[in-house]
C-alpha cells in the first residue's frame, strides 16, 4: 500500500521514502550535505546500481564503481565533468565484490592513482572469478546435475557466467577495512559494519552524527539480497551467515537514513530487517512443507521461485533454493541422500512442528 505524507514522504509496506523518485540513469541527487547518489545504468532486469559520491577536501571518494561496461565509462566521464566539477577521486571503497560494485574499480584507481578500500574477503573473492575454460570441469558438472539439471542443460550455465561485464578490472593492492575501522571522509567520521551471506566480508558504511547508513547490497528495500550455495562452496550455509547480519545491524538506530545499491533511499531500517528476516522465514517453511516427501534441488526450487525467465534466472535460484536447504539441513530438520546421481532432500521425522522465525535469532 502506498501513501504520501505531509512532508511529501511516500509510505510503502511500512518504509519511508524521502525521493518519490530515483535520478534518471546517469544523473545524481544530493542525499546529505557532501553525499551525492548517483545512478548507474545495468543491462539486466535490475536496470541500475545506486553508487555514492563523497566529498572529501579538495576531492571525491566514491562507494561502488559499477559495471565493467563501456557505457559505465561513459557515464562516468560525465559525472567527472559534471558532478564531481573536474576534482579528483581521493579514494574508492567498495562494499563488497560482485561485478556492478567493483567493474571498474582498476580504471578508476589508475586514473585517478588513488587507494582502493575494501575488506580482505571482498578483496579475495574479487580476484577469484569465473572459470576460464570453454568447457566446465567434472565438479561443475556434478554440482549442478546433482542438483537436477541434464549435463546439456548444467554445461549451459557456465557461458552465463563468462561474460566479459561480470569480469571487474581489478586492482594489485587494497587498503583493509574491519569490522569496526573508521574513515574519516570530509566533516564525517563512517564506521565500517560488516555482515556476510551475500558476500564474504560485505562493508556497509554509518555516519552515527548524521543517521546516515550506506548498506550496499545487505539491506534493500521491496526486493531480496541474493543469498545463495554455488559450486565453489557446496557445503556453505551463507543463509545462517546472513541471518546472523540482520541480528547485528539491529544494534544502528530505526532511525538513520538507508542508503542502498539498488532502489531508494529509505528510513525504517528495523522494519526492513523484519521483513527480511520474515521473507526467508516463510521460504524455509514452505521447503519443509514440500519435502515431506523427497525433492531434487531443481523440484524444491520450483516450489520457491516460479516465475523464471530464463537460464540465468535459473542459475541464481538453484543458488537461493541450496542456500535455504543447507540452512535446513544444519538445523537438522532436513536431510539429504544421493539417488542415481541426484540429491534428493526430505523432511526429518523428527521435530515436526511448524517453523518458528524467532529461531532464527
Amino acid at each position: 500500500m502506498r501513501e504520501i505524507d505531509a512532508q511529501g514522504h511516500e509510505w510503502r509496506d511500512g518504509l519511508r521514502y524521502p525521493w518519490p523518485h530515483a535520478p534518471v540513469n546517469g544523473q545524481v541527487q544530493v542525499v546529505a550535505e557532501g553525499v551525492v547518489w548517483l545512478r548507474m545504468p545495468l543491462p539486466f532486469g535490475l536496470d541500475h546500481i545506486n553508487l555514492y559520491l563523497l566529498r572529501h577536501g579538495d576531492g571525491w571518494v566514491a562507494v561502488d564503481t559499477g559495471l565493467n561496461t563501456a557505457q559505465c565509462r561513459t557515464v562516468w566521464e560525465q559525472v567527472f565533468v559534471e558532478v564531481m566539477g573536474g576534482l579528483p577521486l581521493k579514494a574508492v571503497i567498495c562494499t563488497h565484490f560482485h561485478s556492478d560494485h567493483t567493474g571498474v574499480v582498476g580504471w578508476l584507481a589508475e586514473r585517478f592513482r588513488c587507494p582502493v578500500l575494501m575488506t580482505l574477503g571482498e578483496f579475495d573473492a574479487l580476484h577469484h572469478g569465473p572459470p576460464q575454460s570453454a568447457t566446465p570441469d567434472w565438479a561443475f558438472l556434478d554440482f549442478y546435475q546433482q542438483a537436477g539439471f541434464s549435463e546439456t542443460d548444467a554445461a549451459a550455465l557456465l557461458p552465463l557466467i563468462q561474460v566479459e561485464h561480470f569480469r571487474p578490472q581489478t586492482v594489485a593492492g587494497f587498503i583493509r577495512l574491519n569490522q569496526g575501522s573508521e574513515l574519516i571522509i570530509g566533516h564525517r567520521r563512517w564506521q565500517v559494519v560488516v555482515g556476510s551471506g551475500h558476500s564474504p566480508e560485505h562493508a556497509c558504511l554509518y555516519a552515527a552524527h548524521d543517521r546516515l547508513l550506506i548498506s550496499g547490497d545487505q539491506v534493500l528495500p521491496r526486493i531480496t539480497s541474493t543469498v545463495a550455495v554455488h559450486v565453489t562452496e557446496p557445503q556453505a550455509n551463507p543463509l545462517r551467515d546472513w541471518l546472523d547480519s540482520i541480528e547485528r545491524l539491529r544494534v544502528i538506530p530505526d532511525s538513520v537514513l538507508v542508503l542502498p545499491a539498488h532502489e531508494r533511499p529509505f528510513f525504517n531500517l528495523h522494519a526492513r530487517l523484519d521483513q527480511l528476516r520474515d521473507h526467508h522465514a516463510g521460504h524455509l517453511q514452505q521447503l519443509l512443507d514440500a519435502c515431506e516427501t523427497p525433492r531434487t534441488a531443481l523440484e524444491m526450487m520450483a516450489v520457491l521461485f516460479k516465475k523464471c525467465a530464463g537460464r540465468f534466472d535459473d542459475l541464481m535460484a538453484v543458488g537461493e533454493t541450496l542456500a535455504h536447504a543447507n540452512y535446513l539441513m544444519a538445523r537438522g530438520t532436513l536431510v539429504r541422500e544421493a539417488q542415481g546421481g541426484l540429491l534428493r532432500y526430505q523432511r526429518t521425522r523428527t521435530g515436526l512442528t511448524p517453523f518458528n522465525p524467532l529461531e532464527l535469532c
